[in-house]
């Protein structure tokens, strides 16, 4: 996939001639071999996020901007933290570090507000990435790549209508996340073939995670459907589910190898699927050309890297994507 982004960017830069042909090859050639692509300064960007280090989807996210920025001739540096305190920290430390671009994840947008305005006013760019699009014009970024959490939600609420359930829980594993909250309110827009309500639980402990879906169920027999809003939770849904004596079919957001093999089994109806290696890949390359060139996507708008809903069938033909951690 790198690769293929590498001769797309290197066509856009070098036009339809066949020097811009054999340019663009030679950019490929240089991503595959994990050696910079391009000439320009040995520049710094730093990516900070509200999870990071052992969750599938920020390690996808990780790669994807580790390849660019090999690619890029970036110096990539990488920290997070899931207080939004903290996270703010990180970005204040790489204003002072005097870095070339930051990436950063919106979560809990208020909180990064000044901060991130303190970084526009040092002329350092900024892009969001994977939440807050909605605040990221406001606060100053050049763009946000991600896909619109309400638009995701209401896929999510169109796909189980179709497949006729009643009654869905939308399970919460991080309370005050904005992009958690409107997934929930998309979906509960579009189910108009049931009902659905929220369930918050303890996302750090899975155990108690568990518990907690296990007794919803065994409360209310009627839900024909769950919908977890991270992969790492779907297997603990169907834990849940399986111990509660349910029906209801489990359903989540984001790809890791667990739910394409669960997708795969019958275990897991439908996941959705944003893209994560493109955010970080994006993210890193936009930056880039934007300190090359002044470039911009977007057009005041967010760039969507999702959602897409994916079965079974589709999961069988990303697997090799999925397995190399790129997907």
């Amino acid at each position: 996939m790198g690769a293929v982004l590498a001769v797309v960017l290197g066509a856009s830069l070098a036009g339809c001639s066949s020097t811009g042909g054999k340019r663009a090859e030679e950019r490929a050639k240089a991503a595959e071999a994990g050696r910079p692509a391009v000439s320009t300064p040995r520049w710094t960007f730093a990516m900070v996020t509200h999870a990071g280090d052992g969750d599938t989807f920020w390690d996808i996210v990780q790669k994807g901007a580790k390849e660019a920025s090999a690619k890029d001739n970036i110096n990539f540096v990488y920290s997070h933290d899931d207080q939004a305190q903290q996270q703010a920290q990180f970005v204040q430390n790489a204003i002072d570090q005097k870095v070339d671009g930051i990436i950063v994840s919106l979560a809990k947008p208020d909180a990064l507000k000044d901060v991130i305005g303190k970084a526009v006013k040092a002329g350092i760019p900024v892009i969001t990435v994977n939440s807050g699009s909605a605040q990221s014009a406001a606060y100053g970024a050049l763009t946000h790549i991600g896909q619109d959490e309400e638009i995701a939600g209401e896929a999510v609420g169109a796909e189980l209508t179709k497949r006729g359930r009643k009654k869905a829980v939308c399970i919460l594993h991080e309370q005050g996340n904005v992009g958690h909250e409107q997934r929930c309110a998309g979906a509960k827009k579009t189910f108009s073939g049931g009902t659905m309500e929220n369930l918050y639980v303890e996302g750090t402990n899975m155990p108690s995670v568990q518990a907690a879906i296990q007794a919803k169920l065994q409360a209310d027999p009627s839900v024909d459907a769950l919908v977890t809003l991270g992969a790492p939770f779907a297997p603990t849904a169907v834990k849940a589910k399986d111990a509660a004596g349910s029906k209801a079919e489990v359903d989540t957001f984001d790809l890791n190898e667990s739910v394409a093999r669960d997708l795969k089994s019958g275990a897991l109806g439908f996941a959705v699927d944003q893209q994560p290696y493109l955010q970080g890949y994006q993210a890193v390359d936009l930056l880039w050309l934007y300190r090359y060139n002044a470039d911009v996507l977007g057009g005041g708008r967010p760039v969507l890297t999702g959602p897409q809903i994916v079965t079974g069938a589709e999961a069988a033909e990303l697997e090799k994507y999925i397995k190399r951690g790129t997907r």
